[in-house]
């Protein structure tokens, strides 16, 4: 279907943040499914899901309906060359300090996962047992929390 790098801040191979919903469509299909936020989410949005290739799309309704994040369980998808859904949560954790990003925060979830993320480069990374079973990334926002659009 698609290119499997993540680009932190950019988007998932050709499919770039900021996309509108009929670019999106253009460059991967339609969604297999297509779920609108509950009225008691903090932000309204549509998520596209493609289950079979292990993605869904986030359209934040704040943005415009632009593509705003990414979450996948696709175990193909790389990070700086690396399948990262194949490494260990240190050895993870060590790629990201090889790329400058020492500071991950580490919570432990309610059904028993644990979370790290990277708040600046706006990734959370879910393990279960060790064993990464998804990966959520979105658009950056600078300090103004200004929304940083990648350049098309």
């Amino acid at each position: 279907m698609i290119n499997k790098d993540i680009r932190l801040g950019k988007g998932l191979g050709k499919i770039k943040f900021g996309l509108t919903m009929k670019e999106v469509e253009a460059l991967v299909g339609e969604p297999e499914e297509i779920e609108e936020s509950e009225e008691e989410d903090d932000f309204e949005h549509e998520a596209w899901n493609y289950w079979e290739e292990g993605y869904s799309l986030y359209f934040d309704k704040e943005d415009d309906y632009r593509l705003s994040c990414i979450e996948t369980a696709n175990r193909e998808v790389q990070l700086w060359g690396e399948r990262i859904f194949e490494m260990s949560p240190n050895q993870i954790l060590q790629l990201f300090a090889d790329n400058d990003m020492n500071d991950p925060e580490e919570e432990e979830m309610e059904g028993g996962e644990t979370r790290i993320s990277f708040e600046k480069e706006m990734i959370d990374l879910y393990f279960d047992d060790e064993q990464l079973i998804a990966v959520n990334f979105g658009v950056f926002i600078g300090d103004d929390l200004e929304v940083k659009w990648p350049e098309k």
